[in-house]
């Protein structure tokens, strides 16, 4: 993607509006954005998810746990656990990789079942590896990896679009991360009003402008705004993501507006939840999209620079007690 050539011009017009871009990233406003408190997130040598700086938890009994981890990728087996002649157990993925021979002892490793393993592992109950992050939950051995797939106590990816960032953790280890790391735009308020600036738009078919991160309604809400190819048209995108998980992202909705020259685009939906990654989002098209002719004859001119206003609003959905229905709660 190009990060290099996005460009900001000068609001002449006194309205109240941000200008998107990349080579400014250090705005004076940040420090209104009160510092949350982090966690960070990291893998001990079982997988587990460890928490920098949170509450001291007592770890479970894990002798027989340690029985269950595979040798060569420390991971927990499962059927089939296979052993070699000397009783040394290893994984069926990384039985494998190892070229038949026992990664202890060098044996030859044969066809050889740990059934009685595989016993054990059937009458273990064993914590959430996600335990210390807060999930109480205990399961049967072989339930456990389906459920850590969908634990909502496992930590979130970096939402930052643009860059292959690997960081994982909590939602307020991401928000001071992409403040003081990537340094996003950090706004307070649930209404915006941005203008997304290209200069040479007809020779870039891919490009990321700057993220923006929303605090309203005690939440996070990151702003996405892009340029892509859709077949063979070039096209501008505009979609929100919640910082939290999906059944939390439906409480709340948003709407994005583009226009000019008396005509406008409206684009109302429910965000998605940054469990879902930004391509994932970006390619289901959910979001406001524009084609580049389009967003040309919104920025005015002799169409041949990019200057498109995008304004919007989040607000949450609320039932009312009375009759059931949801009406929206606007931020002041």
């Amino acid at each position: 993607m190009d990060f290099d050539n996005i460009e900001c011009v000068s609001s002449s017009d006194g309205l109240d509006e941000d200008e998107i871009h990349h080579h400014n990233l250090q705005h004076h406003h940040l420090h209104q954005f009160a510092s949350p408190k982090p966690h960070n997130v990291s893998n001990n040598s079982n997988g587990n998810a460890n928490v920098v700086g949170g509450p001291t938890v007592i770890a479970p009994a894990t002798s027989v746990h340690e029985l269950l981890e595979c040798p060569v990728c420390t991971n927990s087996m499962y059927p089939p656990i296979h052993q070699c002649h000397n009783g040394h157990t290893l994984c069926s993925t990384c039985k494998t990789r190892v070229q038949n021979r026992c990664p202890t002892c060098r044996q030859e490793l044969g066809d050889i079942r740990c059934l009685a393993l595989e016993k054990v592992a059937e009458s273990l109950e064993l914590p959430c590896k996600y335990y210390n992050l807060g999930c109480p939950e205990i399961f049967p051995y072989y339930s456990k990896l389906k459920h850590e797939a969908i634990c909502n106590f496992r930590p979130y990816n970096c939402p930052y679009a643009g860059s292959e960032c690997s960081v994982v953790g909590d939602i307020p280890f991401l928000v001071a991360h992409l403040r003081d790391d990537h340094k996003v735009d950090m706004h307070i308020g649930c209404t915006f009003n941005h203008r997304y600036v290209k200069s040479n738009p007809r020779e870039v078919e891919n490009a990321t402008w700057m993220l923006t991160v929303f605090h309203c309604f005690g939440q996070y809400f990151c702003l996405h705004f892009e340029a892509f190819q859709l077949g063979m048209a070039p096209v501008y995108m505009a979609f929100l993501r919640f910082m939290g998980d999906e059944a939390e992202a439906r409480n709340y909705s948003y709407s994005l507006e583009v226009g000019g020259n008396g005509r406008k685009l409206i684009w109302e939906g429910t965000p998605r939840s940054v469990r879902d990654s930004h391509r994932k989002v970006r390619d289901s098209h959910d979001g406001l999209i524009i084609q580049r002719n389009m967003a040309l004859f919104f920025s005015g001119g002799d169409r041949k620079e990019l200057k498109l206003r995008v304004t919007g609003r989040i607000w949450k959905e609320q039932q009312s007690p009375e009759t059931g229905v949801c009406i929206p709660n606007l931020c002041s």
